[in-house]
C-alpha cells in the first residue's frame, strides 16, 4: 500500500488548497485529522509475511471486549500491549513437528498481528486477558468522564451558611 508523502512545510490543506484560505484553527483541525487517517492506514497494512487473526469489538457500558481466534496458539507466544488507545495482539504460531510428508497444509503459521485503535481513552492499568478453548479474550476498562454536578451559585461577600 502506497502511502502519502507528508512535507513539514505547510500544511496539508496549505498544500492542496493554497487559495481557500482557511482559518489555522481549522487547517490544523484537518491536518490533525490527515495524521490519523495515516496512522490508521499505516496500522491495518501490516508486515510482509504476518496475519492477522480473525477478531470480534464490541462495547459494554464500562469496556470494550476483543474476542481473538488463536486455536493451537500457547499463551506464551502471545503478547499482548495496550498503548494510549491502541491494543496491539502479536505472536507466533509454529509449525508442529511431524512424522512423514505433508501432502496438504491449510492452516496459517509463522507470526501474526492484530491492531485496533480504540473510540475513547481507556485505564490501561484494568486491562485483562485470558486465552481458553483458543480463544483470546481482552476486556478494556473504559475511562470514567466527568460526569454533571451542580454547581451553586453564592454572591460575593456572603459566607454560605
Amino acid at each position: 500500500m502506497t502511502m502519502p508523502v507528508r512535507h513539514r512545510h505547510g500544511g496539508l490543506m496549505e498544500r492542496a488548497f493554497p487559495s481557500m484560505g482557511l482559518s489555522e484553527p481549522i487547517a490544523a483541525e484537518f491536518d490533525d485529522l490527515f495524521e490519523r487517517m495515516t496512522h490508521l492506514l499505516e496500522s491495518a497494512a501490516p508486515a510482509a509475511g504476518v496475519w492477522a487473526p480473525l477478531a470480534d469489538m464490541h462495547e459494554t457500558d464500562t469496556a470494550y471486549v476483543i474476542e481473538a481466534e488463536l486455536p493451537g496458539i500457547k499463551r506464551e507466544d502471545i503478547d499482548v500491549e495496550i498503548n494510549e488507545r491502541e491494543l496491539r495482539i502479536t505472536g507466533e504460531y509454529k509449525e508442529r513437528e511431524r512424522e512423514g510428508v505433508l501432502r496438504r497444509g491449510t492452516r496459517r503459521t509463522g507470526r501474526f498481528e492484530y491492531r485496533v485503535l480504540l473510540p475513547t481513552d481507556v485505564k490501561a492499568e484494568g486491562v485483562e486477558a485470558t486465552l481458553a478453548d483458543g480463544l483470546l479474550t481482552v476486556t478494556i476498562p473504559k475511562a470514567q468522564a466527568a460526569k454533571p454536578r451542580h454547581i451553586e451559585i453564592s454572591q460575593p461577600g456572603k459566607a454560605d451558611t
